[in-house]
């Protein structure tokens, strides 16, 4: 398991790489990789479901009054705007809640230092993002087919080295959603898949029990949680300004180093 240092840099990193579209789990295994972690696949994926909740809390905390507004318009149980958009993170979530029910061993094998692969997937990831740069923009907002579509791009990014974000904004952006708007249902779509996979580790007992495994991981989730806040909040405005492309050329020079890495 990572030590305290090692901890707080995965945190930091994972902090950033949520909300900035440059895939937050493929940085981890890139970092992982450099840091030359020795942890089992199994250890390696425990970081990663616990970073994500870090930034997954600080999402609630920035979103906190839309969330309040999901549930309401959940209890109503009335045919209004908020009941709608409810159904649509809803909708959002089931394609990626599929693959991780049916493709749970597929996906933990993909999480143990497969550098290749990440370095290839930043360069779609970057692709993603120049498209969607190059988007007009519009204040449409999102449909029903629309929350299918975005979560089928959610489910993709399970890969490493795809930006959850990234996919997701870009794919909204791409259907004519308006950015901010486009934003804001990347974040919080996400927020329900992330604890449910924490509440199932916890109860399949991939939770350790260790003195030492839980002080890494906690660090790790501290380094995470603050670094989260203010990057999801950067991230809004960077989409409203059309500063994607950036990101993409980030994207396509570190999957270029890795890749020639991988080969060498």
């Amino acid at each position: 398991m990572e030590s305290i240092w090692q901890a707080i840099i995965l945190g930091i990193i994972q902090g950033l790489t949520e909300f900035l579209p440059v895939s937050s789990s493929g940085h981890l295994e890139l970092v992982k990789f450099i840091l030359g972690d020795e942890s089992v696949p199994e250890e390696s994926l425990l970081m990663t479901v616990v970073l994500h909740a870090a930034t997954a809390l600080s999402t609630v905390v920035i979103f906190w009054k839309e969330i309040k507004e999901i549930f309401e318009g959940l209890l109503q149980f009335k045919w209004n705007k908020e009941f709608q958009f409810s159904l649509k993170i809803i909708i959002s979530m089931i394609p990626a809640a599929l693959v991780g029910i049916f493709f749970d061993e597929e996906i933990d094998a993909l999480f143990g230092g497969q550098i290749l692969l990440v370095g290839s997937m930043l360069f779609i990831t970057g692709l993603l993002l120049i498209l969607a740069d190059k988007a007009e923009k519009t204040e449409k907002d999102t449909s029903f087919g629309h929350a299918l579509l975005i979560g089928l791009a959610q489910a993709i990014a399970i890969l490493p080295g795809i930006s959850r974000s990234g996919a997701t904004i870009s794919t909204s952006v791409l259907l004519g959603i308006d950015r901010e708007r486009a934003a804001r249902f990347s974040f919080l779509m996400v927020i329900p898949l992330i604890f449910g996979k924490m509440a199932d580790d916890i109860l399949g007992g991939s939770i350790s029990k260790d003195v030492a495994t839980l002080l890494p991981l906690s660090i790790g989730f501290i380094s995470a949680f603050l670094t989260g806040l203010i990057a999801c909040k950067w991230m809004i405005q960077l989409v409203k300004k059309s500063q994607l492309k950036y990101f993409a050329y980030y994207c396509f020079v570190v999957g270029t180093i890795f890749v020639f890495w991988n080969c060498l």
